[in-house]
């Protein structure tokens, strides 16, 4: 056999073991087989710059399982996507390069491209390449489907399709929407039920969950998310709680003048829950989030029975982007460990 023949053999087998198996065991079981890559001269053939990466890539301790997988959501990321420091299709890579198994769009960031397909092509692409698991999409800026106005409410629902379509597309198990443009309580929940289900008729045919998080105003509130969702039938169709957004008024300059509590608030949205977003702030000395206590809430997440993807979203300015993806990261493996 000639070495062409030898080096085309090799990589049929690299693309075939790195499509079907995790970055960690790949490189566990193609180290037991011996192949003698060295003979092939393939380290010098390499890219530096893919080399560079490799090398840099932050394998998550895994050594005691966790009840939980982990994704990074890319509002981690909002200030150097918006800037232009980071392009949305190096995304699936920024979260490799910290070990994470999953990635989590914001719609925002590649905002007219909900129906191109070469587009989420190369998306799928990028995240095929990087190990990646396309998790879910988060929806802004569609109208809101708790509006008053019933009109603009309907109009709303019909704009989330295409998201619905893209995160098919995409692999997504899910996307993330905002029950807002509520006045009245009652009123608000009424039209949140009926566009939810609406809704998740629709995305049924594409297997896709239709989630929402708890994001201001009514959605804020546990109780009164309960009580929606506890009148919801649709199976697709949950919560994505988040650790952090339990305010329900801010003032112009987006300060919280009426928050509800996280811990009561968590504990009401948990049971509907098919998605989990891990917000954090601000960090002290030993690589606690100074806001929230992470262990009594990840204890309430794993009592709940969720054994999903629980999704990094650093959200502080205090440090860098990276910085607080990192703490976070850790801190979710710290407390997942003890709670094993």
């Amino acid at each position: 056999m000639t070495f062409i023949s030898i080096t085309s053999h090799f990589f049929k087998l690299i693309y075939i073991l790195t499509k079907y198996m995790k970055r960690r065991d790949f490189i566990l079981k193609t180290s037991q087989t011996g192949i003698a890559i060295s003979a092939l001269g393939l380290y010098a053939c390499k890219n530096s710059k893919e080399k560079k990466i490799i090398d840099e890539t932050k394998e998550i301790d895994n050594s005691e399982e966790l009840f939980f997988k982990m994704s990074l959501a890319q509002w981690s990321y909002h200030r150097s996507l918006k800037s232009g420091a980071i392009d949305h299709l190096d995304f699936a890579a920024k979260s490799r390069s910290f070990g994470f198994e999953g990635i989590e769009y914001v719609n925002s960031f590649f905002k007219n491209k909900a129906q191109d397909m070469s587009y989420l092509k190369e998306m799928n692409s990028r995240a095929d390449a990087e190990g990646q698991k396309s998790v879910l999409i988060m929806v802004d800026g569609e109208g809101a489907l708790a509006d008053a106005d019933t009109k603009k409410r309907l109009k709303a629902i019909e704009n989330h399709y295409k998201w619905v379509e893209a995160a098919h597309f995409l692999g997504c198990h899910a996307i993330r929407v905002n029950l807002a443009g509520g006045i009245d309580e009652e009123e608000a929940a009424k039209a949140g039920i009926d566009s939810l289900t609406q809704l998740s008729d629709f995305a049924r045919g594409s297997n896709i969950n239709v989630l929402v998080e708890n994001h201001g105003g009514f959605s804020s509130n546990g109780a009164w998310m309960s009580r929606v969702f506890s009148q919801i039938k649709n199976e697709n169709c949950g919560t994505l709680p988040d650790f952090g957004n339990f305010c329900i008024k801010k003032d112009e300059e987006r300060n919280c003048l009426e928050a509800y509590d996280r811990y009561k608030g968590m504990k009401e949205v948990l049971p509907f829950a098919k998605a989990v977003s891990a917000k954090s702030y601000e960090f002290d000395n030993q690589g606690n989030e100074t806001t929230i206590d992470y262990k009594r809430v990840m204890k309430m997440v794993k009592d709940s029975g969720y054994t999903g993807f629980v999704g990094v979203e650093f959200e502080g300015k205090t440090i860098s982007e990276e910085a607080g993806i990192q703490a976070t990261r850790d801190l979710l493996i710290k407390v997942g460990k003890q709670l094993a």
